[in-house]
């Protein structure tokens, strides 16, 4: 039996870290209602709620890869139930925009759009579940080792001077 190299032993002990701006009025509630009703799901997503999914500014989710983020998902409301009309469309948009610069980057398979209602709390899950699996396959986030080398003083900073 062959030993396994650090790299190796570190990519089979990696939890990817996930963040999800989740829009308030649909895909909140359905994340909400996933605990509510004890449905089980990686707990390596650190959810953000925002008032609308079309607000995210795609400065948001490079700065959440930059300080070590694995995955990034961008969850609002189906375009025909969103409270801000165009909001959904909006997301849509920026992600169109964004997917260019990531892919340059080299971190496309580490960001996901979805459309969930709040009804759809399943849907919810097994985004999260797809999502983490697919980013514990690609591995660590190549720019987490920057982030990770900062001191909580040095990443407060950072956030504030952003």
């Amino acid at each position: 039996m062959r030993s396994m190299s650090k790299r190796e032993l570190d990519q089979s002990n990696f939890e990817p870290k996930l963040v999800a701006f989740c829009c308030n009025w649909c895909s909140y509630p359905a994340a909400d209602g996933a605990g509510a009703s004890r449905m089980q799901y990686p707990v390596n997503v650190h959810i953000l709620r925002i008032p609308c999914g079309g607000r995210v500014n795609p400065g948001f989710v490079l700065r959440a890869f930059e300080l070590g983020a694995d995955g990034v998902l961008v969850a609002t409301c189906h375009f025909e139930d969103c409270h801000y009309m165009f909001g959904a469309r909006q997301a849509a948009e920026n992600y169109k925009r964004l997917e260019t610069v990531v892919r340059i980057l080299g971190m496309g398979k580490r960001m996901r759009l979805e459309w969930i209602s709040a009804a759809e709390s399943p849907k919810f899950v097994r985004v999260i579940r797809e999502m983490t699996e697919e980013v514990r396959k690609i591995g660590p986030n190549p720019m987490r080792l920057r982030a990770s080398s900062l001191t909580a003083e040095q990443e407060l900073a950072t956030c504030v001077v952003a």
